[in-house]
């Protein structure tokens, strides 16, 4: 029995340094888990960009238990807001996790979402390293009552389109199991 836990590597031996995979799925379907056996399959460091921020408790949590997964591979840096420059800036495998707090946080930033969704995309292409890209799936639930949420909605929908439509492998996961939507 294959072990789900562990993505598959054939399509990142083609061409590691050009890769770009983005891993989708609802909340706790294994896109973390995934994205990270993905990156510590390619060895050596790695980079961990955290978007989420500890606000309460909860979350707080939830980062110390992200935190305690990974080991001494990765390096942790936390950028809630200036996710193109950290990118740009890397120089060893990354994994972003996630583009959804991503774009929450621009939300409560105020910042003009449309500029820093096209300023992501127009990185994306250029970046010299590999990198792996979490993101939710929010478009799968009922239509939102209010019209912030349905905006949020639709942004990170668009989001996600803009970002799939670059990446060379786009995987959407469901109940800790993976499904390949896309291979280059």
């Amino acid at each position: 029995m294959p072990d789900l836990d562990r993505p598959s590597r054939e399509g990142l031996a083609r061409n590691p340094s050009r890769r770009l995979t983005l891993v989708l799925g609802g909340a706790r379907s294994g896109k973390s888990r995934y994205a990270e056996n993905l990156i510590e399959g390619m060895g050596g460091p790695a980079l961990y960009l955290a978007t989420g921020e500890a606000r309460d408790d909860e979350m707080k949590a939830r980062i110390a238990q992200h935190r305690a997964r990974r080991g001494a591979l990765w390096t942790t840096v936390e950028e809630p807001i200036e996710l193109a420059t950290a990118l740009r800036a890397a120089r060893q495998p990354v994994l972003v996790d996630c583009l959804t707090l991503w774009l929450s946080n621009l939300y409560g930033a105020e910042r003009d979402i449309d500029v820093e969704i096209e300023t992501l995309l127009a990185a994306l292409p250029r970046l010299e390293v590999p990198v792996v890209m979490v993101a939710n799936e929010v478009g799968l639930g009922i239509v939102p009552d209010n019209a912030l949420a349905r905006r949020f909605r639709d942004d990170a929908g668009r989001l996600n389109q803009g970002v799939a439509a670059i990446a060379s492998h786009v995987v959407f996961m469901a109940a800790g199991l993976s499904l390949t939507l896309k291979e280059e």
